[in-house]
């Protein structure tokens, strides 16, 4: 170790590094920390968060920069640092601990743990002296540590209960019968009852988006014509996109609103959100023909391109909230890179500074409406007001010179100092991302993005993936890559491969998607209960191994690997894989009928499962112009049951997969397309028009 170094120096995670040179004596997650306590006869001090967590800094500045406080700790405890996103498995056992505790989630979190690996106390933030009826965190380290040296056998009862309680959750969940099409309608009534109808979204404040609800209503009207679930998503995707939480002048979105207007983020951005919300105005584009949707989904992939794409192809993971501010840059503020003063934009844009601060929003006093802390005094954050009922009409010209001042904007920005880019590479994330480049190709039809996303499923395949020993890695980063792959990262990375497979006509990508789905199961599947394990249970150090039952922020890997599962099956007539679907979807049958608004994703599989397999077989030479006219009649569609099937004639791949498409081909020399009902086909056609007519027919 460097002088003035911890153990963390040794690790890649930028969130670990940037604790490497804490007085603090962390130690990275793993086998040495815990016998370390053992040896010593002392709890070990959990600390998790994430390289662009704002209070994750602040807890570092008050505390673990702190001498004495540092010094605390090391005479108390083994301390170990944790980075969430390269350890959700950690993450998500000892958050479900501090929940059962009644305590409210959150990062960082503080957990105690006994040398086992027992929880039995725990928090998130704690200030450096006790405030505002928080208790300080050098009061919480003695108090452990005096209950530990004089009340042991309560320290054990606790931990005791905490774990039965975690294995409780773990055992949770059992083989039960499908449930039927009323699951959809509940987990739609369930989600309306909680739904913003003036500023969209769910719930009041804080607003964090939740893609996966926007798909399920997406199908949910598909399937039951209903106009509400449409106009649900389609004003939830309008207001977040005139909000503060987008970025209006470089694309993307940050991570949540902390008002319920979304109007004021918390700045971070983070890759799993840019790739499920691009994902999402296009999917919402292909319902409604709204330009503005297809744009907002172009920007914010073309953010991740321009600022969170590595020189070979991965998807970096996310950039801080934090930054230098511009006038002290020795002092971080949150959000310091994306607010303006007005005199600020009046410098940049001279004669259309009033143009461009009516259209943000932008005021002298500032235009931050919840600042409890003062920290945005005379600051605005760009948003578009709007109207609702009178939208305002752009006069002639102004669409264009706005472009231009975005521009402008734009570069001036740029000289700032930018927040940290969390530069590590993550599958599940990237498969996420990847997948949202396939459907940006086929609904924007920008080939750009097909290759952006087929170059970061090969960086994956070739840094991430050891294919002699069939097992798939979590990160990359600095030249390393490490960490086990979890459920998600298998299934997250399947489904990027199959969308590949669809949108490209490349067989490769979907004998991938086999192969990784037939080592997801061996490794994950629940045998008791069916389902699957969130993590191979090999490690052996975390008390219970549980399985996700929440699509949140990120869908759950159990209802991603359910869909992977129904999807392959019906693209290469493997039926085992749809009962195993089937079993899955069973093994949470108690919850999708109590309460199904915590997995849509899940439900939406539910109902995949219910309907009739529909598959469109497109045979013809991928760069053929007939075969590409065919591709973007369904490309244009949303079609969220149906299996796409490209068969280029010089690839075996996929026949070879799937015997049953050796019998179709072109038409006298001419690309055609086969619309099947579970395999059994309609006569091919090869005009555009006629394949339209067929595909409306099974809407």
């Amino acid at each position: 170790m460097s002088s003035g170094a911890n153990r963390l120096i040794r690790e890649k995670s930028p969130y670990l590094l940037q604790h490497a040179h804490n007085p603090v004596d962390w130690y990275p997650w793993g086998e040495e920390a815990f016998a370390r306590a053992r040896e010593r006869d002392v709890p070990v001090f959990l600390s998790v968060g994430y390289a662009t967590c704002h209070w994750c800094h602040v807890m570092e500045r008050e505390s673990f920069e702190h001498p004495a406080v540092a010094a605390l700790l090391n005479e108390s405890f083994v301390c170990i640092k944790v980075d969430r996103e390269e350890r959700p498995d950690v993450d998500r056992v000892y958050m479900t601990a501090l929940q059962a505790m009644g305590q409210n989630g959150g990062w960082p979190m503080s957990m105690f743990l006994t040398p086992g690996g027992k929880p039995f106390y725990g928090g998130t933030y704690f200030p450096p002296e006790s405030r505002q009826g928080r208790a300080g965190f050098p009061d919480v380290i003695r108090r452990i540590r005096r209950i530990w040296d004089t009340e042991r056998s309560s320290v054990e009862e606790s931990a005791g209960s905490v774990t039965t309680f975690l294995e409780d959750v773990a055992a949770a969940g059992a083989p039960g019968l499908l449930p039927g099409g009323e699951a959809a309608e509940a987990c739609y009534r369930q989600l309306a009852s909680s739904y913003d109808p003036i500023h969209g979204g769910f719930g009041s404040g804080p607003k964090f988006p939740r893609p996966v609800v926007l798909d399920f209503l997406l199908r949910y009207h598909v399937r039951s014509r209903l106009a509400a679930p449409l106009d649900m998503v389609r004003r939830t995707l309008r207001a977040m996109a005139s909000g503060g939480m987008y970025d209006h002048l470089g694309g993307g979105f940050h991570r949540y609103s902390v008002d319920g207007g979304w109007r004021v983020p918390h700045f971070e951005k983070m890759l799993y959100d840019q790739a499920q919300l691009a994902r999402a105005y296009l999917d919402a584009h292909c319902v409604t023909g709204e330009p503005s949707f297809a744009l907002v989904a172009r920007e914010t992939l073309d953010y991740v391109l321009r600022e969170m794409t590595h020189p070979d192809g991965g998807f970096f993971s996310a950039e801080d909230a934090d930054s230098p501010r511009p006038s002290h840059p020795g002092e971080q503020g949150e959000g310091a890179f994306y607010v303006w003063e007005k005199g600020e934009i009046e410098r940049v844009l001279g004669a259309d500074a009033a143009l461009a601060c009516e259209w943000f929003g932008v005021r002298g006093e500032g235009n931050v409406p919840f600042d409890p802390g003062g920290e945005f005094t005379g600051q605005n954050i760009l948003y578009r007001p709007l109207a609702e009922g009178s939208p305002r009409v752009s006069a002639p010209g102004e669409e264009e010179r706005m472009r231009e001042a975005r521009r402008k904007l734009f570069e001036a920005r740029a000289l700032r100092p930018r927040p940290l880019r969390d530069d590590k590479v993550l599958t599940s994330w990237n498969g996420l991302m990847i997948s949202a480049f396939a459907h940006g190709y086929r609904v924007l039809g920008d080939e750009h993005y097909l290759a952006a996303g087929s170059r970061a499923a090969e960086f994956i395949l070739d840094r991430l993936y050891d294919g002699a020993h069939g097992r798939l890695l979590r990160r990359f980063r600095d030249g390393e890559s490490r960490i086990d792959a979890g459920l998600d990262d298998y299934a997250f990375l399947a489904a990027a491969l199959i969308d590949l497979f669809e949108s490209s006509g490349n067989g490769k990508w979907l004998a991938s998607a086999v192969r990784l789905t037939e080592e997801q199961v061996r490794l994950f599947h629940d045998e008791t209960r069916g389902g699957f394990f969130d993590t191979t249970g090999e490690e052996g150090i975390l008390p219970a191994r549980i399985r996700e039952q929440y699509d949140g922020a990120e869908p759950s890997g159990n209802s991603v690997a359910a869909m992977n599962l129904c999807r392959l099956a019906r693209l290469i007539d493997r039926p085992a894989w749809e009962e195993l679907a089937s079993e899955t979807v069973s093994s949470f049958s108690s919850a999708l009928t109590g309460q199904p608004g915590v997995l849509p994703l899940m439900t939406g599989v539910l109902d995949l499962l219910l309907s009739p397999p529909r598959q469109v077989v497109i045979a013809g030479p991928v760069g053929d112009p007939r075969t590409r006219s065919l591709k973007r009649e369904v490309f244009r569609r949303y079609l969220p049951s149906l299996s796409i099937i490209p068969l280029d004639p010089g690839d075996e791949e996929v026949r070879r997969l799937n015997s049953f498409f050796e019998r179709m081909g072109m038409v006298d020399g001419t690309p055609a397309a086969y619309v099947c009902r579970n395999f059994v086909c309609e006569l091919p056609v090869t005009d555009p028009g006629a394949l339209g007519r067929l595909l409306e027919v099974g809407e």
